[in-house]
């Protein structure tokens, strides 16, 4: 019998959430994802000590910019080892200023361009606040794809279909550890509150015809997974790429087209503002993670500071 990778994969498309280039050469995912915090942990490997000398070359102390060209040159070398497309991370900080973001996006986009990969093998990652999400929209209209993370509610879900962006990353694990401390129990991967808010997402934009793309991130355990199985993507870290690689048994397919959906709504800036701030968990949730990205955007920055 296959793995049930290898069987997730007749169903999902996988994504490598990392950047150590041995363990996506392994895992042989179609995509790979970074963030600022993959990209910090990708500093410290030996193999990518030259990226980082030539990423400060001519930046002229500007350490926004090395870290762009570090990101853009970890991508460039992963995209030397996949067949798809990798996502890359606007600076954090930004992530309420939809000017500064589209910025930001399009200096990425253009050292890709310079380092001859074309836009369509590149996603453009923004935080789905109200601001990131109008940045990606007019992005997406000037044909940069976006992929839309930090998303913990349904009400980003609504917003970021109605914009028109390319793919959304909703954060399984992230859901699943707030409510577990929140009611101080754990869930069976049926009932688990992150599995519940991607299976709600992919039949809403199933049901009403968004082109949207769902690939379900941050997970926990395999059950989350599997839970999921059927989603477009789901973005795993190599560890649990690992355990599925070596998982014998059935794997069925729990998410396909044709469930049925809640009927399509547009919220306007205040509703979104209001529906976002009532729900606590999402709240809570997209600030912290905004927080830990931009600390870890600044480690990185004084890494490179020191080599400067």
């Amino acid at each position: 019998m296959t793995s049930k990778l290898e069987q997730l994969k007749q169903y999902t498309t996988v994504v490598a959430d990392t950047g150590d280039l041995d363990a996506i050469a392994r895992l042989q995912p179609v995509d790979a994802t970074t963030n600022p915090s993959l990209l910090l942990k990708a500093a410290s490997l030996p193999r990518y000590a030259g990226l980082l000398e030539h990423a400060i070359t001519g930046c002229s102390g500007d350490l926004g910019l090395a870290c762009d060209r570090f990101a853009v040159a970890v991508g460039q070398e992963i995209l030397g080892v996949i067949p798809g497309r990798i996502s890359t991370e606007v600076d954090a900080r930004l992530s309420f200023d939809s000017q500064a973001t589209i910025g930001r996006a399009e200096r990425l986009i253009g050292l890709y361009e310079q380092a001859g990969i074309t836009r369509e093998r590149v996603l453009i990652k923004i935080a789905a606040t109200w601001e990131g999400i109008r940045a990606a929209e007019r992005l997406e209209k000037a044909g940069i794809q976006t992929n839309l993370t930090l998303l913990f509610s349904f009400a980003q879900a609504a917003a970021c279909a109605d914009a028109g962006v390319f793919l959304i990353s909703p954060f399984v694990g992230r859901i699943y550890d707030w409510y577990k401390k929140a009611e101080g129990r754990d869930f069976a991967s049926v009932e688990d509150p992150g599995v519940q808010s991607v299976t709600r997402i992919y039949n809403y934009y199933k049901a009403n015809g968004y082109d949207t793309v769902v690939m379900g991130a941050s997970f926990r355990n395999l059950g989350q997974i599997e839970q999921l199985a059927g989603c477009d993507r789901l973005t795993i870290s190599p560890e649990l790429l690992q355990q599925l690689a070596g998982e014998q048994g059935s794997l069925e397919r729990k998410l396909a087209p044709g469930s049925s959906g809640e009927p399509r709504q547009t919220l306007d800036e205040p509703t979104f503002r209001w529906v976002l701030n009532e729900d606590a968990m999402a709240t809570e949730k997209l600030a912290e993670g905004i927080r830990l990205f931009a600390r870890d955007q600044i480690k990185l920055e004084a890494l490179l500071s020191e080599k400067i």
